[in-house]
């Protein structure tokens, strides 16, 4: 029981860290809008696949979901790394 309590608390902290790197993003105003919300639409496309299993349809979570977290964050780290960097070449010296 134990063991399952932390798998659901690390599965928590994963999905409460993607989120928050999502909201970051469409924070950033330099970039268009379809690029800030991208990363955030992924990952609640990605939620609504995962919770298909809780109506007996595992298929769709097992195919979508992994994938759109993955994208989600890649997505969401590459614009604030983006970003960073043009503020800080932006910035005179």
């Amino acid at each position: 029981m134990p063991i399952i309590a932390l798998l659901l608390l690390l599965l928590l902290v994963l999905f409460l860290t993607a989120f928050r790197y999502t909201l970051k993003v469409t924070r950033i105003r330099d970039i268009p809008p379809w690029r800030r919300y991208l990363p955030l639409a992924l990952l609640l496309i990605a939620t609504a696949a995962s919770l298909q299993r809780a109506v007996d349809n595992p298929e769709v979570a097992n195919m979508i979901a992994f994938p759109l977290n993955i994208a989600a964050v890649g997505l969401s780290l590459r614009e604030i790394r983006n970003y960073q960097a043009r503020t800080t070449t932006s910035q005179p010296a």
